[in-house]
């Protein structure tokens, strides 16, 4: 009974987390949307992007950016409730809900005639930066603000397209779009937003996953595995080795920590054991148990 209370505890510790988790990753990519990407016409791909171009070509007053931006995003949200049933899951309703809602509340509470500053270069920074970071943050839990990924899974159930690539070329052509519509700066730094938002991303989800990983070498094996197992509260694995050149038996001890459990280790090596031969090494992809599920 015990047990099944903590386990219920813990469910529900990691539901509030990734909760917060969506809610600060979706607040990021509305803010940088809006703030940026839409008064500077940064058409960067996606929802935002062909809104940031249907603004500039549909001339009517009430249909702004952030109103196409909300019935583009709505409307996938339809299409996935429609064709993707349980397959849809609740932190995609969840995010893009939110998304649309916070653009919304954006345009009544502050709405922006012109950018924010006279530095293209420092908005297009920010236009860039905070939904990287946002996206970054929801897609390693698995969560998405809606717009072309419903279209993606959408369109991945129901034929055999390479859809990566196909959004990709959709993507360019938002970007690339700018330089008709509105300028050749504005169209350069569409298509350089779309490069280095791809780039972060993938920095953004490494970053949070990275790990240390640890070879240690040792002749006092015991209180290494002891400290780690039920100090640090991680597993190890250990070989029996032989020094190449002194012939003397040793021991080989893997683990893999988080970046402050590594410091702790560190310390406690250097104190109890200070002939022990480390090896570290930063890694982001690891699959089993306390880590990423494959």
């Amino acid at each position: 009974m015990e047990l099944i209370f903590v386990q219920e505890a813990l469910k529900h510790k990691r539901l509030a987390q990734e909760l917060l988790l969506m809610t600060l990753g979706t607040a990021l990519v509305s803010v940088g949307v809006y703030f940026f990407k839409f008064p500077n016409h940064f058409s960067m791909g996606g929802v935002s992007g062909l809104s940031v171009l249907l603004g500039e070509v549909v001339r009517i007053p009430w249909l702004s950016p952030s109103t196409f931006n909300t019935i583009i995003n709505t409307l996938f949200l339809v299409l996935g409730f429609i064709f993707l049933n349980k397959g849809f899951g609740f932190k995609t309703v969840y995010c893009s809900l939110l998304y649309a809602g916070l653009i919304q509340v954006f345009e009544v509470l502050i709405p922006l005639a012109r950018p924010l500053t006279s530095n293209k270069m420092l908005e297009a920074f920010f236009a860039i930066i905070l939904p990287a970071l946002g996206s970054g943050i929801l897609f390693n839990i698995n969560a998405s603000t809606g717009g072309t990924d419903i279209a993606a899974m959408i369109l991945q159930k129901f034929s055999g397209l390479d859809v990566r690539r196909a959004l990709l070329i959709s993507d360019v052509l938002i970007a690339g779009a700018a330089l008709f519509i509105f300028d050749i700066e504005t169209g350069l730094f569409s298509l350089l937003g779309l490069v280095l938002k791809s780039v972060l991303v993938d920095s953004v989800i490494e970053s949070l996953n990275r790990r240390k990983s640890f070879n240690i070498i040792t002749s006092r094996p015991q209180i290494v595995c002891d400290y780690i197992t039920k100090q640090l509260n991680r597993g190890a694995t250990v070989w029996e080795g032989q020094g190449a050149y002194t012939h003397q038996t040793h021991w080989v001890v893997l683990t893999v920590l988080t970046r402050g459990q590594a410091v702790v280790l560190r310390r406690y090596l250097k104190e109890e054991d200070p002939t022990a031969f480390m090896l570290v090494s930063n890694t982001s992809e690891i699959f089993g148990k306390g880590f990423l599920r494959a």
